[in-house]
This record gives C-alpha cells, structure tokens and sequence, in this order.
C-alpha cells in the first residue's frame, strides 16, 4: 500500500448518462481507495429514470478519518462523460474545484478551466470497445489524483472484473493513465493537499 495522503473530506461526482458504466466506475473506485488505499469512502448513486438514459451519477466522499456525513456538500472534482451530467452538475462544484470532461460528447463547458479527454472517442477507436469508457477514464483519474495509485488499481481489477474482459480492461486502464499523464503531466501538483515530498517518498 502506498503511503497515505491526509485527506480531511475529498468529494467527488462521476457523471454521464445510463449505459456508460458510471455505477460501474464509482463501485470500483470506493473499493479500491477503501480496501487498497486505506481511505475511509462512502459511494452513493442514483437511480430510477436517471438510470435509463438521463444524467445518472456516482457520488465518492474520501477521507483519512471516519466520515460523519456521507454524501457530497460542495464537490472538489467533477467528472463529466456527457454534456447533459456537465450542464447539470456543475453548479455543484467548488470555486476552486477541478472539472474533467469528455471532450468526445461534452463540446460546451461552462468554464474555460478543464481537464479533458476523449474518453468515448478512445474506447471505441483504441480499444474497439464502447463499454471500457468507464475503465479509461478509471485509469486517467490515477493520474489526476495523486492519492490514487495507479498499481493498486491495476491490481484491484483483477479482483473485481470477470477473467475473461480483464485484459481488455487492463489495456483501456493503461491508456487512459498515458493519456492523461501525457497530456496533463503536472495535473496532480494542482490540488491543495499535493506535497511534493509525500509523493516521491510513494516513487
């Protein structure tokens, strides 16, 4: 296990539409920051119509110590995979919070200040598989958050995917990671609780 970060109270949404495995990634994510990262993490997500087609989400609070309250006040991150999830929950997010988008299916953000990647575009040109969507922006988010190891969770989905689409995934996880580290190399100094000597002690 990688040394931890200290994090006080860490929120996040992951959004988009139903079908893009949203759930999926939110259910991966709070097991991997929970049972790898020794994080405390709650999960909530919606559902009902918004399952079937409209904004559905996946809500993430991550904290070093016991979580009082566990759904998000005020976001630190936002995860956008469709233009409808970006219009619709960007209210929600902090000043000073970080919004990464789809750049495949969100063409309009509502600020000029964004991560972006194509992660669509890239599960079905790079992977030849629409449903790893999830599992790109998976290995992208190991990059932009630096209390994410990027080796735990390439570890963890071997715990949590079928045998048989795990490679696949690993794959599309990779890429992701590339992606985002190549294009945004200094995106995880961004946050406030970044230290540079906490994560080269992690190296």
């Amino acid at each position: 296990m990688p040394k931890q970060h200290e994090l006080n109270r860490f929120e996040m949404r992951l959004s988009g539409t139903g079908g893009q495995g949203i759930l999926t990634l939110g259910k991966i994510m709070g097991q991997v920051l929970a049972i790898d990262h020794g994080f405390y993490v709650t999960q909530t997500q919606s559902y009902g119509p918004e399952a079937r087609g409209g904004a559905s989400r996946a809500d993430l609070v991550i904290s070093s110590h016991r979580i009082s309250y566990p759904k998000p006040v005020n976001l630190d991150m936002l995860v956008a995979l469709s233009q409808e999830a970006c219009n619709l929950y960007f209210r929600n997010l902090k000043p000073a919070g970080f919004l990464l988008v789809d750049t495949s299916l969100v063409t309009q953000t509502p600020s000029n200040i964004y991560w972006g990647l194509p992660f669509t575009s890239m599960a079905r040109d790079k992977i030849g598989m629409p449903q790893t969507t999830n599992i790109i922006c998976l290995g992208a988010l190991s990059h932009f958050l630096p209390f994410m190891n990027f080796a735990n969770v390439k570890k963890a989905l071997a715990s949590v995917l079928p045998a048989k689409i795990l490679d696949v995934n690993v794959k599309a996880l990779t890429l992701g990671h590339s992606q985002a580290k190549k294009l945004y190399p200094d995106a995880p100094e961004k946050w406030t609780f970044f230290s540079p000597t906490t994560m080269e002690s992690e190296q």
